[in-house]
């Protein structure tokens, strides 16, 4: 019998202290069977911090996830897998989040603005904490091979980051056809692409009337959203849950 998902927007279901949507935590169980290889390639991100670059470098197994490490199948660490992290800063991320939850509803109703900002800072969305997520795959790459990216260098200049990308994970590539991939891999041509985009779902699990799954993909969009009072806020916040961690962001280009 197909399984018809449940588009009454359910409540987030706690793993091991982490919410998540409750089609996948129910999905974890199956997946810590999985059996990790010497080769594959983890691309792992927050959600809401752009990683379709990566879709068209060649690689054995590419593996996504937006899962935190207590969340993560063992073998992918015990066997060394090389991990491509892309982060991207906390204030876009918790708009794009934001416009994510409101048209995609496996989620829980985001309600107003004000209310998910206060949730998405006290880690009570899907994947939990933004902060935690981001700091300990930071720490992770001090001691296993981890290409930590950023959103906003690749906004800045993807061809250099796809440079990178092929660095480590050992291949090379023809110039065009690294320039093909980044004119590919772009936000406006993946904007277009039915592929990237998410609007073969069903409205009635993701509603694109609502707001595009790929909405604008750029850097400092969050200064069209946050209040005087929520940047305040946010700062002190930020600079409590971050302190002593090297990691740095920026918030525009």
């Amino acid at each position: 019998m197909e399984l018809v998902p449940d588009t009454s927007r359910p409540p987030l279901q706690y793993v091991k202290g982490i919410p998540l949507i409750k089609y996948f935590a129910e999905a974890l169980g199956p997946l810590q069977n999985f059996q990790a290889q010497p080769d594959d390639l983890l691309i792992s991100t927050y959600p809401k911090s752009g990683m379709e670059v990566l879709k068209d470098t060649p690689a054995p197994r590419i593996i996504k996830t937006h899962l935190p490490l207590a969340l993560l199948p063992q073998t992918l660490l015990d066997q060394k897998v090389k991990v491509v992290y892309v982060a991207r800063n906390a204030k876009d991320v918790a708009v794009s989040y934001y416009h994510f939850y409101r048209m995609a509803k496996v989620h829980p109703d985001p309600d107003t603005w004000d209310s998910f900002l206060e949730k998405f800072m006290a880690g009570e969305v899907s994947y939990g904490s933004w902060y935690q997520h981001v700091r300990e795959w930071w720490e992770l790459s001090h001691t296993h091979p981890v290409l930590y990216l950023f959103y906003e260098d690749m906004k800045e200049n993807p061809k250099r980051e796809i440079q990178k990308i092929l660095e480590f994970v050992g291949r090379t590539l023809p110039e065009e056809t690294v320039d093909l991939i980044t004119q590919q891999t772009s936000f406006k041509e993946m904007k277009k692409n039915p592929m990237a985009n998410y609007t073969t779902i069903p409205p009635d699990i993701m509603d694109h009337s609502v707001s595009a799954f790929m909405r604008k993909g750029v850097a400092g969009d969050w200064k069209t959203t946050f209040t005087v009072a929520q940047n305040e806020r946010f700062d002190a916040h930020y600079a409590e849950k971050m302190a002593g961690c090297s990691l740095r962001f920026r918030t525009h280009l």
